[in-house]
């Protein structure tokens, strides 16, 4: 074969390996992840000590729900991976009024601190650090927050999650359905009393007999 055969013979070959990975769309995931804090911790065992990864995990829709997840694993992915599952778990909505929270909330958790107060529109979020994470991922788009004690992470998260849940209005979510639309016990007991209500006696009332006194 000559020259001229084998460069027609490349020219007409289909590009292959990383041109058909471009053509793949991802899919579009339910909520969005952000790694607070990725830490290597030991234990001492008695046969020496023993390595593991630490993952602190904020997810969030940006809709007005977020969770977060704290999980240790032998590798860095299987520990993400543990801990996105429980920030599923975790998920909490946020109650938010003219895009912003309700009112002021002051929440203590260990040595950490969180003060939250709302803000009028155009204010965006004043805020740094876990507090922001946990606010950004949770779609509220203006707050002021500062930080009053601890500077640890974990802790000031955790403290943020606790003063969104003391907020009035402020629920548990589930994932996989929309903000506003999640299970409450108060609707089944509300068919079961709509059940009971719904029904007719028959009953009859009883006629207790007089006696006759002479």
């Amino acid at each position: 074969m000559s020259e001229q055969e084998t460069k027609k013979k490349g020219t007409m070959q289909k590009p292959r390996g990383r041109g058909r990975r471009r053509d793949q769309k991802r899919e579009p995931q339910e909520f969005e992840q952000k790694i607070l804090e990725l830490a290597r911790v030991t234990r001492v065992t008695k046969g020496g000590k023993r390595m593991r990864f630490r993952t602190c995990l904020i997810i969030g829709d940006h809709k007005g729900r977020v969770g977060m997840g704290v999980a240790k694993g032998a590798d860095v992915a299987i520990s993400i991976e543990k801990a996105f599952r429980k920030a599923k778990k975790n998920l909490i909505e946020i109650p938010l009024v003219e895009e912003t929270i309700p009112h002021d909330a002051r929440v203590k958790f260990g040595a950490a601190q969180i003060l939250l107060k709302p803000a009028p529109k155009g204010t965006g979020l004043k805020s740094g650090g876990p507090v922001r994470m946990v606010l950004e991922l949770g779609g509220v788009p203006n707050a002021v927050s500062k930080v009053l004690g601890s500077n640890n992470k974990i802790n000031n998260a955790k403290a943020t999650f606790e003063a969104l849940r003391s907020l009035k209005g402020a629920k548990k979510a589930y994932p996989g359905k929309p903000v506003g639309k999640t299970a409450s016990s108060g609707s089944a007991k509300g068919r079961k009393t709509g059940r009971s209500e719904g029904k007719k006696t028959d009953a009859k009332p009883t006629k207790v007999p007089q006696k006759n006194v002479e």
